[in-house]
């Protein structure tokens, strides 16, 4: 009788027939390690939450295409708790009273969650989802640029009114990307949203960087924000933990005066 498998070991399985197969199944994976379809299910959720797969209708499929590709409510799921994680942290930093600049990405929206008990907050996003969660707080003044919808990210893009920020004063300004190292700094894959964080990166007092661990030592297509200009990067310590590759570009970015936080 063949023995039943640790957990680990599930999970190092369930990886390997996904590369195989591009497919698997709660049935077939409860049949194959004898255990129960609740048990299964807990495994791909746990391997979902780590960036492995991407979870189906009774089942699982490997995540194939670049993030930029996937919805937002597909990324949202992608790294959660760190990216909550890196969220309550960036938003200690928001006092009572101030103005502040959250971009479209999936941890600003779990930034914007902890932020709902702030009062007499205005925040001015780019992000779509970002803005319907802060709407949740009465105590919240939400605003929101104009321009066109970038569908994949439901964030708005493209030609917008100057004196949203020319007007205010903006303490500081909390952007995700899909790229951070010492050379191109933080890098995006929309060429018009990268454009619309470059002018409001002008306007603000502070600029903080809130990314998991994967995204660091990346390059995306357009640059956001040098490295000159960056002041704090909130990033996740673990699951996922920097590469060795991430940990010299967070030591280069230390050395150049930038605040790491990792959580």
């Amino acid at each position: 009788m063949t023995r039943r498998l640790y957990r680990r070991e599930r999970l190092s399985e369930i990886v390997k027939q996904l590369q195989q197969t591009g497919y698997v199944s709660v049935a077939e994976l409860s049949e194959d390690f004898g255990v129960s379809a609740v048990t299964v299910r807990a495994d791909l959720d746990a391997l979902e939450e780590a960036g492995q797969l991407l979870r189906t209708h009774g089942g699982a499929v490997p995540i194939t295409r670049g993030e930029d590709a996937l919805s937002f409510s597909v990324r949202q799921r992608l790294y959660a708790p760190a990216k909550d994680r890196i969220g309550a942290a960036a938003a200690e930093l928001v006092a009572d009273g101030q103005a502040v600049i959250l971009d479209a990405s999936t941890t600003a929206w779990h930034m914007a969650r902890h932020l709902l008990a702030r009062r007499e907050v205005t925040v001015l996003t780019t992000g779509l989802y970002v803005a319907l969660e802060l709407l949740r707080s009465p105590s919240i003044t939400v605003m929101v640029p104009g321009g066109v919808v970038w569908r994949e990210a439901a964030a708005a893009c493209g030609p917008w009114d100057r004196s949203m920020v020319e007007e205010g004063h903006f303490q500081r300004a909390f952007f995700g990307g899909r790229g951070l190292n010492l050379v191109d700094g933080l890098t995006d894959a929309h060429q018009d949203e990268a454009a619309l964080k470059r002018q409001l990166a002008k306007h603000v007092r502070e600029l903080n960087v809130i990314l998991d661990a994967t995204k660091i030592a990346k390059m995306a297509f357009a640059t956001l924000a040098t490295v000159e200009q960056i002041d704090r990067v909130i990033t996740s310590a673990a699951d996922p933990a920097p590469s060795p590759e991430g940990q010299r570009v967070l030591d280069g970015l230390r050395e150049r005066g930038v605040e790491i936080v990792a959580v």
